[in-house]
Parts: structure tokens; C-alpha cells; sequence
């Protein structure tokens, strides 16, 4: 190739790379622009947002709004704010996300190195339950909360998460273990070395990127969740749940920059996985995508 046409391919290869960064540029801009407005206007004065500067930064800065959303805002009867019901999310995200993750390697391990008959249809039944709708399973769980005492409780909500994710969990450790050498875990079996020593010695400790996707995944989706909130958590709700009764509160004034700061409280916990671990995010899915 002359140097003039590699010239010219360089030249095509800056334009190329420009465009793709400038359209990643206003993407990003796109989708950061709710975030930036919820940000300035939770530091602002009240009066200041209602007299429609939304866009602008604060001409008053103040932190009262978060301090409000955090303890002194009507959300129930008692102007608690969202602290309780942020507690009530980390006592039920913790277990559910443990629990589940740890019974979906276990059930990765068993469907994949301890086959046995049938095993083809269990697994497609715990893959049939993550296309189940959340409504589908309202009224049974609700019946089986009820026989269990566990209604209207952090428990039952705990109980109800680790069903639901025990699906996506499975699937994730079922595909992952398959790429893994099963004549390691024969050689361990020969060697006297049970079914659980197995799993602890041999593979738990590669299931590191697979974990991370279990715990994100589950994490996110307990920690966003609404209707299981709201139609079991009775005086137990969680962050989700307050955040709505908070904003839909159709008493006294609509306080926005109280709205904003408590929008923002209730995404911090996702938003920090995602930038502490969201890299290992993909690396963890494509681990087991290919066999070898």
C-alpha cells in the first residue's frame, strides 16, 4: 500500500472514530441531563424552582432539602423521612441477594457436575420463572405469606425476592459451571472429597465474575422493586415505596428540591454497585458464554 492510501485510511479512521465519539458524547449527555436536573435543584431553595429555573444552577446553595428527605419529611403519619424505609431495603436487599446467590450456585453446580435424571426439566422450569410477570404471582405468594405468618414483615419480602431471582440466579451459575472442566471435579471425587467440599474448594473460588453479575443483577432488581413492596411489605416498606408515597403526597406544598434529594438517596445505593463493579458486569457474562 502507498503511503498516500495509508494516509488517507488514517485520515478516514479520525473522522470514523470522531463521529463515534461525538454520537457516545450526546447519548451520554442525553441521559445524564435527568440526573444533572435532579442534582442542582436538590440544593436549591424552594422559591428558586418554582419561579422556573430548573435548568440553572443554584444562585442559594442548601443542603436542608436532603436533610429533609432523609428525616423530616411526611411520608406516613410520622414525619420520619426516608430513613426507616431505607433501613427496611438494606436489612431485606442483604439476605435476599446472599441467599439467592449462594442456593443459584449450588443449583448451577448440581444441574451441570451431579447430573442427574431429569435434570434437563428442572432446569428448564427454573428457567421458565424468569419470564414469569410480577402479577402472575401476587395472589399465591400472598396466600403462602399468610399460612407462614411472614406478611407485611422484612422476612416475607426477603422470602419472596430470593423465589422470584432463584430463576436468574440458577441460570447464571448453570451456564458458567458448564465451561468448567467437570474431570477436575471427578479427579476431586476419586480423591475422597464430597459434594460440598467440591463446591467450596474447587468451584466457588473461580466463581468470582459470575458472582458479580448475581449480586448486581439481584441487586438492582430487589433494590428498585415497587409492586412486591407495596402489595407485601404492610409497615415494613421499603425505600421504593416511601419514595412514591413521598411524591404523590397530595397534602401541603409539592416540595420539588425534597422530591429530588429523595430521588437521588434512593438510586445512590444501584448507582454505586454500578461504578464500584459494573466492569466486571459484562467480563462475568461472557465468562461462561463460551465453552473452552
Amino acid at each position: 500500500m502507498s503511503a498516500a492510501s495509508q494516509e488517507t485510511a488514517v485520515s478516514a479512521g479520525r473522522v470514523t472514530r470522531a463521529f463515534i465519539y461525538l454520537v457516545l458524547l450526546l447519548f451520554a449527555l442525553y441521559y445524564l441531563l435527568p440526573l444533572y436536573v435532579m442534582a442542582v435543584n436538590s440544593v436549591k431553595p424552594l422559591p428558586e424552582i418554582t419561579g422556573g429555573n430548573m435548568m440553572s444552577l443554584p444562585r442559594t446553595f442548601t443542603i436542608e432539602p436532603w436533610l429533609s428527605a432523609w428525616s423530616t419529611a411526611q411520608i406516613g403519619v410520622e414525619p420520619t423521612g426516608l430513613k426507616p424505609y431505607f433501613i427496611n431495603s438494606i436489612l431485606m436487599v442483604a439476605p435476599a441477594v446472599a441467599i439467592s446467590t449462594i442456593l443459584g450456585a449450588l443449583n448451577g453446580y448440581v444441574l451441570t457436575k451431579w447430573r442427574f435424571k431429569y435434570d434437563g426439566i428442572v432446569f428448564g422450569l427454573l428457567l421458565f420463572s424468569c419470564f414469569i410477570p410480577f402479577q402472575i404471582v401476587l395472589i399465591p405468594m400472598a396466600v403462602v405469606l399468610g399460612k407462614l405468618g411472614l406478611a407485611g414483615s422484612v422476612p416475607g419480602l426477603v422470602l419472596v425476592h430470593v423465589v422470584y431471582g432463584l430463576g436468574f440466579t440458577t441460570l447464571y451459575y448453570r451456564n458458567y459451571y458448564a465451561a468448567f472442566p467437570t474431570e477436575l471435579v471427578r479427579a476431586a471425587m476419586i480423591d475422597g472429597a464430597g459434594f460440598f467440599r467440591i463446591f467450596w474448594r474447587i468451584l466457588l473460588p473461580v466463581s468470582g465474575p459470575i458472582t458479580v453479575v448475581s449480586v448486581i443483577w439481584q441487586f438492582t432488581n430487589i433494590w428498585n422493586d415497587f409492586l412486591f413492596g407495596v402489595s407485601f411489605g404492610g409497615t415494613r416498606q421499603p425505600m421504593t415505596v416511601a419514595l412514591n408515597n413521598l411524591v404523590q403526597s397530595s397534602t401541603g406544598v409539592k416540595e420539588y428540591n425534597v422530591h429530588f434529594a429523595g430521588a437521588i438517596l434512593a438510586a445512590l445505593p444501584t448507582l454505586l454497585v454500578y461504578i464500584v463493579a459494573g466492569r466486571y458486569f459484562v467480563r462475568g457474562l461472557m465468562a461462561g458464554s463460551v465453552k473452552g
